[in-house]
C-alpha cells in the first residue's frame, strides 16, 4: 500500500512537471572538439526516477529486447524500491546503474503547491550535514544492493538549498557526475528532457539536437505506460528503435558508464578544477 506521503508527492510532481517538458542546465551552443569513443559522435543517457513498478514491467524488458544499459534512480522509501528489492538487484547485475536519489525524495517546502512536502522532509530547513548523511546512507543503501562502489545522483525537485545553502557542492565528489549540474563541463553534456504524454517523434528530436551538439542526450523517464508522468510503450518504443537503428554513431549507455568517459576525457572549462 503506498503511504499517503508519497501518493501526495507523485500526484504533485505529475502537475508541476507537466508544465515544462524539457531543460537545458547552463545552456549554450558551443563546440569543442571532445572526441567519443569508437567513432560515436554523441551519447545517450535513458534514466528512469523514482523505483517505480511500471519501470520493472516495461522500460526493463524493452531496453533487454534492444541490448540497451540505462540508469535507475531509485528513492529509497519509495514502496517500489522495496517491493522490487530483487528485480533492482537482477537489474544492476545486467549492466543497468542503481543511481541515487536520495532516501525520502526532500524537496521545498515553502515552494507553490508544495503542501505534500512532509515538515520533517523539507530541505528549506535541513542543514548541509542532514542532507549530506541521508544521501550517504542511500549510497551505503544502494551498495548492499548492487554492490558498486560509484553512481550518479539525480536531484529531487531539482530543489538544492538547504537552511544553510546549495548542497550540490558538498556531495559532488561523491559521485561521478550530478545528472543535470555539471557547469564543470560543456554545456552540451547536460541536456536534460523530462517527458510526459509525449511521442516518438519528440523524443527522438531531443537527440537528434543533441547529436548534433555532439553531446549527451540525458533523457529523464517516471513512469512507462502507467504511474506518473508517464510516456506510453509506444513512444518508447519508437525511440529505442531509432537508437537501434543509429547503434553506430549514438552511444547509448548507462550515465555512470558515459560520464566517468567524459569525466577522464574533458578539460574542465575552469582549469583549477
Amino acid at each position: 500500500m503506498k503511504s499517503p506521503t508519497w501518493t501526495l508527492m507523485a500526484a504533485f510532481i505529475t502537475a508541476t512537471c507537466s508544465m515544462s517538458l524539457s531543460y537545458y542546465a547552463h545552456s549554450t551552443d558551443i563546440e569543442t572538439d571532445f572526441i567519443w569513443p569508437a567513432n560515436y559522435q554523441a551519447a545517450v543517457s535513458l534514466s528512469y526516477d523514482d523505483a517505480l513498478m511500471s519501470q520493472l514491467a516495461h522500460a526493463i524488458p524493452a531496453l533487454d529486447k534492444y541490448g540497451f544499459k540505462a540508469s535507475f534512480y531509485l528513492t529509497l522509501a519509495n514502496p517500489g524500491t522495496q517491493q522490487g528489492m530483487e528485480q533492482w538487484r537482477s537489474v544492476a547485475a545486467n549492466g543497468h546503474e542503481l543511481g541515487n536519489h536520495t532516501i525520502f525524495h526532500p524537496c521545498s517546502k515553502s515552494q507553490k503547491d508544495r503542501d505534500w512536502v512532509a515538515a520533517y522532509h523539507d530541505i528549506d530547513t535541513k542543514t548541509l550535514t542532514q542532507i549530506q548523511q541521508e544521501i550517504s546512507v542511500a549510497n551505503t543503501f544502494l551498495q548492499a544492493i548492487d554492490s558498486q562502489t560509484s553512481r550518479t545522483f539525480t536531484i529531487p525537485c531539482g530543489d538544492t538549498e538547504t537552511a544553510e545553502g546549495n548542497y550540490v557542492e558538498v556531495i559532488r565528489n561523491d559521485f561521478v557526475a550530478i545528472k543535470g549540474f555539471n557547469p564543470q563541463y560543456d554545456a552540451k553534456f547536460d541536456l536534460l528532457l523530462m517527458p510526459e504524454n509525449v511521442s516518438g517523434e519528440t523524443l527522438i528530436n531531443f537527440v537528434k539536437k543533441a547529436h548534433r551538439q555532439g553531446g549527451i542526450a540525458n533523457i529523464l523517464f517516471h513512469g512507462i505506460e502507467g504511474d506518473y508522468l508517464t510516456v506510453s510503450n509506444q513512444a518508447h518504443d519508437e525511440l529505442l528503435q531509432y537508437l537501434s537503428d543509429n547503434r553506430e554513431t549514438l552511444w547509448v549507455d548507462n550515465y555512470r558508464n558515459i560520464m566517468q568517459y567524459v569525466k577522464l576525457k574533458h578539460q574542465p572549462l575552469n582549469p583549477q578544477e
